[in-house]
């Protein structure tokens, strides 16, 4: 598989979109591991590492469209997208605050969005783009 032929935008829209599945599907985790075993709260490291796995690739993903990027607008909402994203699953990680799940998802699919926008309106073929 060619990796120089993928857009980092659709790595941006394929990293949010497997973050909020993610995030969607720890819930039937703790029912699956309560159904098998003692009820525990303690989310299993292998769960966490996948939070932070996707966030590094939707970091990767952020950075490359932001510098193809022509629109000055485009790239600011994608790294302060991606800014909460973080903020969000670090807070989760470590539960500095309470803030509800929806802000993740939330986040996640705003990021999703500005890749798509990005993919389709803003995105440099060349070095030769006028970026603004």
């Amino acid at each position: 598989m060619n990796l120089k032929g993928i857009s980092s935008d659709h790595i941006g829209v394929l990293a949010s979109t497997a973050c909020i599945l993610h995030c969607l599907a720890t819930p039937l985790l703790f029912i699956t591991q309560a159904q098998t075993s003692t009820i525990t709260l303690e989310v299993p490291f292998t769960w966490k590492f996948i939070n932070y796995l996707l966030l590094i690739i939707s970091l990767a993903a952020v950075l490359r469209s932001v510098k193809n990027s022509s629109s000055s607008y485009v790239k600011f909402f994608l790294i302060f997208s991606w800014s909460f994203l973080a903020f969000f699953i670090i807070n989760e990680s470590f539960e500095v605050f309470h803030i509800p799940e929806i802000f993740t998802y939330s986040a996640a699919g705003v990021l999703s969005f500005f890749h798509i926008y990005n993919s389709k309106y803003c995105n440099c073929k060349d070095d030769e783009c006028c970026i603004h």
